[in-house]
């Protein structure tokens, strides 16, 4: 696989280092890339002389399977050879779902790259305002936030758990009442029928 990332974007000269094969020295020179409008920011290359923007959806997802096996986790869906658990798809499906359940649809079809609604017009600026709530709950970067936020929910259900148990004995209290009442009723309803 050759990956290319366009330096040329910002036409500012790049350091290169590389190793003269004849005499072994190390070179260090500053290039700036030519620019040509065939280049692609970031593209898979099925070859290095013809890339085809067609194919980089596939190549992508070829490389990520490959790297999802290496890493142990390319298992495949139950009862499908081809079909895996992880793909770049469920990751777009993970983020249109994570967003309209915030609340956010039409910025979820905005941000998936559907054209979306003609009646859905925010400026910029309302959508990186969106962007930023719906940020965190699409981000898993920060491993300290996560835990500390499983450690609060902990904490928020074992505190729901403390409140929930005098409620429950209360209501074992009632039940108990009920049925002691039930009994009486019906041993004096027997008596009474049974008198007469």
């Amino acid at each position: 696989m050759y990956i290319a990332i366009d330096l040329a974007l910002t036409e500012q000269s790049r350091r290169v280092c590389y190793q003269d094969k004849q005499n072994g020295k190390t070179i260090t020179e500053y290039r700036t890339p030519d620019r040509k409008n065939t280049d692609l920011v970031f593209a898979v290359y099925q070859d290095k002389k013809t890339p085809n923007p067609g194919y980089l959806y596939d190549d992508l997802g070829k490389s990520f399977a490959k790297t999802l096996d290496r890493s142990g986790r390319g298992n495949m869906e139950d009862g499908s050879l081809r079909r895996r658990q992880i793909t770049l798809h469920s990751f777009r499906r993970f983020v249109k779902t994570t967003i309209s359940d915030l609340g956010y649809s039409d910025f979820s079809e905005w941000f998936i790259g559907h054209s979306g609604s003609t009646y859905w017009t925010k400026k910029d600026l309302e959508k990186a305002e969106i962007f930023r709530k719906v940020e965190p709950y699409l981000t898993f970067l920060n491993i300290v936030q996560l835990e500390r936020q499983g450690a609060d929910i902990q904490t928020k259900v074992g505190e729901l758990e403390d409140l929930n148990e005098p409620l429950r004995q209360r209501d074992k209290m009632k039940d108990d009442a009920l049925a002691q009442l039930s009994d009486q009723l019906t041993y004096d309803f027997n008596s009474k029928n049974a008198g007469t």
